[in-house]
């Protein structure tokens, strides 16, 4: 039970074909570690302000900061990096559209036990999607080196495709070790959960997820990027947090305006529902059987 392991030339389909078969895989080095350590200087004032969690899911060990987009530029570009967005876009291929569905610095601190191993798209009020309809595509980036000591991630390789509403125990999990500036990539699907950190540090990873544009956002990114911010950021990324028309004829403004003319406070004409043949042409390609 291994999870794939790619070096930082693979591409995008080389990391969707591996979430295909096992949901979940790493790229080695994606990044180099100053990128993270950018993100932690960055961060700093909002990861020392952030208080621990109030749950033993949440962690009571453990600091989730988010609103990343906003605070932080280089965490800016681990959303919108190629390698990630094409492995997102060819994974979860069979919706439409995509957009972004959270970010947080995750902080695991020592002595934190195993989180319960779990579903991200449990989330959905335990929705039972049909097995292999992936609905989310998450990626967990390494600030410090993951071990089995400090609580790295642990992944049930392969569960993506097992029954729902399983109760499974950390035997059945193995560690994503992995260096700094690796990336973790998992589906919504896959049954994990944050290893215990028996070490003397804290554990740090940045977690940025993607869903299709049909499920709403975990992470409110309309207000967690003011419009102050979101007005001088590029379109393209706009885009991804959600200023576009998502799945058909999701998102438009009063008149069937552009979300994003709307934000810039431009006279765009109204942009419509969408392109049903396009939409419905897409859909016929990649579905789950």
């Amino acid at each position: 039970m291994a999870i794939p392991r790619f070096d930082r030339t693979a591409s995008g389909a080389d990391v969707a074909e591996a979430l295909a078969r096992e949901g979940c895989a790493i790229v080695d080095r994606l990044v180099a570690p100053d990128v993270l350590d950018r993100v932690e200087a960055e961060l700093q004032p909002w990861l020392a302000a952030t208080p621990v969690g109030t749950d033993d899911f949440a962690g009571r060990r453990t600091r989730r900061t988010g609103g990343l987009v906003a605070r932080s530029p280089t965490c800016r570009e681990l959303v919108q990096h190629p390698t990630v967005l094409d492995a997102v876009g060819t994974a979860l291929r069979h919706a439409t559209t995509f957009h972004l569905h959270l970010t947080q610095v995750i902080a695991i601190g020592p002595g934190e036990p195993a989180q319960p191993v779990h579903r991200d798209q449990w989330a959905f009020d335990f929705f039972p999607f049909p097995r292999g309809y992936e609905v989310q595509c998450n990626t967990i980036w390494a600030m410090t080196d993951f071990t089995a000591e400090n609580g790295a991630t642990r992944l049930v390789p392969g569960s993506h495709l097992a029954e729902d509403r399983l109760e499974l125990g950390q035997d059945a999990t193995v560690p994503a070790e992995m260096p700094k500036g690796s990336v973790l990539f998992y589906t919504g699907a896959l049954y994990h959960g944050a290893g215990a950190n028996r070490s003397g540090a804290v554990r740090r990873g940045v977690n940025i997820t993607y869903a299709v544009s049909w499920l709403r956002q975990e992470e409110n990114q309309y207000l967690s990027v003011p419009h102050d911010v979101a007005r001088t950021l590029p379109d393209p990324l706009l885009r991804l947090i959600g200023y576009a028309r998502g799945a058909y004829a999701l998102g438009y403004v009063d008149d069937l305006r552009d979300p994003l003319a709307v934000l810039r406070g431009t006279s765009a004409p109204a942009f419509g529902l969408g392109d049903l043949e396009r939409a419905q042409a897409k859909l016929g390609d990649g579905r789950p059987s």
